[in-house]
């Protein structure tokens, strides 16, 4: 099978109108309701119609099905046999980002599971539940719910913020840790406090910060400003044309564009509450999976240098990989020469 599997739309409904015939639910369950209960309170404006008929559930040679996990269900994209390596998307992403390295890890040997978060893709869109603390046990939670004891847990962004956070709260559960364009919590705090350079380049969390409006114009002109994020943060390679249209039409998906940021409102707006304060403390504890932290030399959102020091928290083998000319989507931008370099750590540390 080709490692680029491109996204396969819904099939239309038989009403030739632009506008009408059922969309297909953000759960992927049925039929769509006009504004799911998290966007009607969020104030978002509704998807297009063309969204709501977006299947998330690419083709492939993997297999999809859902899940229970941490009072939530889940989709997950599975493939192949072995141990397990759950794979975790960062924004604006859904499972389809580890396409690359489902067949190359199923080919390899392993249980490769590509996973959507709560909020986004094919999973669950709760009204709450979205401080870091909870997404890393939604994470344990599905390794557990899939018949496993661990894991080699790989994570980009977001998702690679929730795989240090998941590192520390359940460290039995973690085998392996692979980050991808994330700095340890600790240090992601320190800089958007004392660095300008990286409190610039997080502008587009400082626009989250608003009600209603965020997901308005993430949604806004067949969601033009998801992709002009997509275009900016990468290399010279880029993303390919299917893979950016993929992802603005699933953050069109009901509920996904409200739900999706709701993280990163919790991080900037936690910085001088207990909760916030509690939680840096705690991530003081030092992470005991052997971890592997790739950063692309040209990331212009996760700026190299905040992500240096990720070492310093990890008690264990660690390893630094800066990828030259690359942004900040290494999976994508450099699928073989990142897949390389996950398949030799994850080699490794087997036992």
């Amino acid at each position: 099978m080709p490692l680029d599997q491109k996204p396969v739309p819904a099939q239309p409904s038989a009403d030739p109108g632009p506008d009408s015939g059922p969309g297909v639910h953000p759960e992927g369950l049925g039929p769509a309701p006009e504004r799911e209960p998290a966007e009607a309170a969020s104030g978002a404006a509704p998807a297009a119609a063309g969204a709501e008929a977006w299947d998330i559930r690419q083709s492939g040679p993997w297999k999809h099905r859902d899940l229970a996990a941490n009072g939530a269900r889940f989709h997950i994209a599975e493939l192949g046999s072995g141990p397990l390596v759950l794979l975790v998307h960062g924004w604006p992403e859904y499972w389809w980002a580890w396409r690359h390295q489902l067949t190359a890890l199923a080919e390899a040997g392993y249980r490769a599971v590509a996973l959507d978060l709560r909020g986004v893709g094919g999973s669950d869109r709760t009204p709450r539940g979205y401080d870091p603390g909870n997404l890393a046990l939604d994470i344990t939670g599905v390794i557990r719910s899939l018949g496993e004891r661990r894991a080699h847990l790989v994570g980009h962004a977001s998702g690679g913020t929730l795989a240090w956070v998941a590192a520390v709260m359940r460290p039995s559960v973690i085998q392996s840790l692979t980050v991808v364009s994330a700095a340890h919590p600790r240090d992601l705090r320190r800089a958007l406090l004392t660095d300008r350079r990286q409190f610039a380049a997080f502008e587009h969390v400082l626009g989250f910060q608003r009600p209603w409006i965020p997901e308005r114009r993430l949604v806004a002109d067949d969601a033009a400003l998801v992709g002009r994020y997509l275009t900016t943060w990468t290399g010279p390679n880029g993303l390919d044309e299917a893979a950016v249209h993929a992802y603005r039409q699933a953050i069109r998906i009901p509920s996904t564009a409200h739900c999706s940021i709701e993280p990163y409102r919790w991080l900037m707006r936690s910085m001088a509450r207990p909760d916030g304060i509690q939680f840096a403390r705690r991530m003081k504890k030092p992470i005991t999976a052997p971890t592997l932290h790739v950063q692309g030399a040209a990331d212009p959102v996760l700026l190299s240098h905040t992500a240096l020091g990720g070492g310093e928290y990890v008690a264990a083998p660690y390893r630094w990989r800066l990828l030259p000319g690359v942004g900040h989507f290494p999976h994508e931008e450099a699928p073989e020469e990142f897949t390389a370099e996950l398949l030799d750590w994850v080699g490794r540390h087997k036992e």
